[in-house]
């Protein structure tokens, strides 16, 4: 355990929601656990009514840049691996797009989702170098859920023949 990581204490609410209620303490792939964590969360999102569900998520960035910022900060390193809340957000932006509710595609959106987080093309590689503090942590997540989420709906929804 590092450092930072010591500076860590899951009985503060906003540590505990920012290390994806512990999955970002992961000792390998803190992001990809993290990012697996949010599935089930999305499973009682998706109960939801659309309108409700895509309010949670907004609702979720705003308290994301919040936590992750404050987080960050108590930990005195920014990003730490173990700061995961964005790769929740990302996913559940993702996994809004999907054609129909079927296991296939929501591994697919992990993996699309997972494969822009750590490649970081651009605008996502933009945005992960130029903004900073708690929006910083939080955006590029935001936009790499936003490009998976419409290659989803592109192959989901315009594919000649379908994946699945």
């Amino acid at each position: 355990m590092d450092e930072a990581t010591r500076r860590l204490r899951l009985s503060n609410p906003w540590h505990l929601l920012a290390t994806g209620f512990g999955s970002g303490l992961s000792p390998i792939m803190p992001g990809t656990v993290g990012s697996l964590a949010a599935i089930p969360s999305w499973l009682l999102l998706i109960q939801l009514p659309w309108q409700l569900y895509s309010l949670l998520v907004m609702f979720s960035i705003c308290m994301g840049v919040y936590l992750c910022h404050q987080t960050a900060k108590d930990m005195r390193v920014h990003d730490h691996g173990s700061i995961v809340w964005d790769e929740f957000v990302g996913m559940w932006i993702t996994l809004m797009a999907l054609p129909i509710n079927d296991w296939r595609w929501v591994a697919a959106g992990f993996v699309i989702f997972r494969l822009l987080d750590i490649w970081k093309p651009w605008p996502i590689r933009w945005f992960d170098r130029n903004v900073h503090g708690g929006m910083g942590i939080m955006i590029d997540d935001i936009v790499a859920g936003v490009i998976a989420a419409g290659v989803i709906y592109l192959i989901g929804h315009h594919w000649p023949v379908g994946l699945f």
